[in-house]
Parts: C-alpha cells; sequence; structure tokens
C-alpha cells in the first residue's frame, strides 16, 4: 500500500498475475486432478481440463478461482436448501467487479475459420482484461497489464494456432506466456466452473441494472451441484438451472437502503418472461439461438442485498426444488 498526499493509494490488482499461483497448483498436481498439460503449435500452454481426459471437481474448482483472477475462493460443501441435492458450489470474493466482471465473465467471442472448419468459443478469465476488447472494461473503469496471460474456454478443444497467435497478440504476450485451460460442459470441470458463475450473474445483471458496481463491495453465492450430462444441451441446461432455479446471492453495498431494496428486488430470475420451465426446454424453444432468450433469466434464483448504511437486508426470489429436481432428474 503506498500513501500519496496524506491518502492511502491501493496497489493496482492485476487479475493474471493473481491467476498465475492458480495455474501452478494446477499444472502441478495434473496427475492427481487427471488433467492432461501440454505445448500447443504456437507455443501456448494447453491445460485440458475434462476433454480428452476424465477432469475432476477440484480440477473445476481451481478452475473457476482462476477464471476469478485469484480474486475470490470457490468451495465444495453441503448445503440443506435442496436435500435431494446435498452437495453445492460456493463462491466468494471482496472484489466482486474485477473478480466476476473484470476476469470470470465469458464475455470474449473468439472465432476462426469458416464452415466445416470454424472454430468458436466465448473466453473468460484473466486474459479478457489485456485485451480488453470488451465495452465492459470502460464501464468499469479497468485494464490489466502484464507478459503473461491466461484465458479460460468452455469447449472439448484448443483453439486452432492461428487464433491463438491473435489472442496473445490481442494481449501483448507472447505466445508461450499463454495460458489456456479449457473444459465442455458435459464435463466434471466444466460442470464446476459454469456453476461457479453464480455471484458473476448477479453482478452483470445489476450492471445491466445500470446499478453504481462501485457500491457492491462483496458478493458471496452458492448453487447445487449438477450431474454432468454426456449431452450438450442437456448439461447446459443443468449448469444453468442450477443458478437460475437454485442459486443463491448475497451481496453487501454501501449507499442508500432505497436502492439496496429496489436492487434485491429487481436481480431474481423470476424477475424474466421465460422462467418457470427446465433451461434445455427454453432452449429449445428458441431452436437453439441462445440470444433469443430473455437475458433477464440469467440471474440466482434468491438474492439478499444488505445496505451496511442501515444493516437492513432486503431478500427476493427463491429456490424452486421442484424445477432444479426437472432439470436434474
Amino acid at each position: 500500500m503506498t500513501i500519496v498526499a496524506g491518502h492511502q493509494r491501493p496497489p493496482t490488482i492485476s487479475v493474471n498475475r493473481g491467476a498465475l499461483a492458480l495455474v501452478a497448483t494446477l499444472i502441478a498436481r495434473a496427475d492427481a486432478l487427471g488433467i492432461a498439460v501440454s505445448t500447443g503449435a504456437a507455443g501456448e500452454t494447453l491445460v485440458d481440463c475434462g476433454a480428452a481426459v476424465t477432469g475432476s471437481l477440484e480440477a473445476g474448482r481451481l478452475m473457476t478461482e482462476i477464471c476469478l483472477g485469484g480474486l475470490g475462493s470457490v468451495a465444495i460443501s453441503t448445503d440443506s436448501a435442496l436435500p435431494a441435492y446435498p452437495f453445492s458450489l460456493t463462491v466468494q470474493t471482496g472484489n466482486p467487479v474485477l473478480a466476476c466482471l473484470g476476469s470470470q465473465y465469458a464475455g470474449w467471442m473468439l472465432t476462426s475459420g469458416e464452415g466445416e472448419n470454424a472454430y468458436f468459443s466465448m473466453g473468460s478469465g484473466p486474459a479478457r482484461a489485456l485485451a480488453g476488447k470488451e465495452e465492459l472494461y470502460a464501464d468499469i473503469a479497468y485494464a490489466d497489464t502484464g507478459d503473461s496471460a491466461v484465458l479460460v474456454l468452455e469447449t472439448g478443444s484448443p483453439p486452432p494456432e492461428d487464433l491463438v497467435r491473435r489472442i496473445a497478440a490481442d494481449c501483448q504476450v507472447a505466445p508461450e506466456h499463454l495460458t489456456i485451460l479449457y473444459a465442455p460442459t458435459q464435463s466434471l470441470a466444466g460442470t464446476v466452473q459454469i456453476i461457479g458463475r453464480v455471484v458473476e450473474v448477479a453482478m452483470h445483471k445489476a450492471h445491466v441494472l445500470h446499478f453504481d458496481l462501485t457500491r457492491i463491495v462483496s458478493g458471496l453465492g452458492s448453487a447445487p451441484l449438477a450431474p454432468p450430462h454426456p449431452d450438450f444441451v442437456t448439461a447446459m441446461g443443468r449448469t444453468n438451472d442450477a443458478v437460475i432455479y437454485g442459486g443463491r446471492v448475497l451481496l453487501h453495498v454501501t449507499g442508500p437502503a432505497a436502492e439496496a431494496k429496489a436492487l434485491a428486488e429487481a436481480l431474481p430470475s423470476r424477475s424474466s418472461k421465460d422462467f418457470g420451465r427446465p433451461f434445455a426446454d427454453i432452449f429449445r424453444q428458441y431452436e437453439g439461438d441462445f440470444y433469443k432468450i430473455d437475458g433477464s433469466l440469467f440471474s440466482p434464483a434468491e438474492v439478499a442485498v444488505v445496505a451496511l448504511e442501515t444493516g437492513e437486508t432486503f431478500r427476493a426470489g427463491g429456490v424452486d426444488a421442484a424445477l432444479v429436481a426437472a432439470s436434474f432428474g
């Protein structure tokens, strides 16, 4: 901490530097975690957490903490909210804006090739903050710097060499200083890292609602651990339903209590017109067009917002055990 003109100024936070120790731990434990580490054609480090390997829940837990840029903790534990599905994922961060929006959010569209050779994935994790391709970074006034980048992909295959080189160039790092972690939705690790976005979806919705994000000082969330499924749409449905119908989030905010109350009432997923059916059914209704789904659906089932100014807690929404059961089977 440095002191300038009588005031304390926090050191610059780097989500990429913050993730490096976690990446090193993941790689050092590769055999125990059931993952595979290799060097790609451009010299990048590839970490397969569940595509050609089985992976593990622990690999997914570490993957989620890496996605948060080292600014959050993730735990797999028991939860009494859904007795039929007693195991849950809990995410906590004291810097929810940078951890969730500055790092974890899957907002970087990555494409290469056309037709049968086309490659597509949404990039998440710390590397996004180096590339700065999204308008979101102007909104949160954040940019990262450094000579190493860490990217997380929800996919069953790593990106081709041309795209890797483009990613590295956008991040202004050498390809050999780029680490790419990937796991498909259907895998153990993929399941964990998607459900681990339970706080992130609340933060993203708060941003859409134009709530002053600088006032959200802490985020805590939990969601049931969904069983993986070999079918992509079913697996995607289960991971989304874990959050939409089973996720619970607690936010601590500064400022007027009335605005904390309004935020709590607006955040839960039940405010969406598409609320009320398993996500896979909704996805099929829109013929697989993800972007036709009402965006307000992507939020936790239950939200509590604590107004630090008054100590009041405002609650809205609720866990829907029946819909979680319909999705999980």
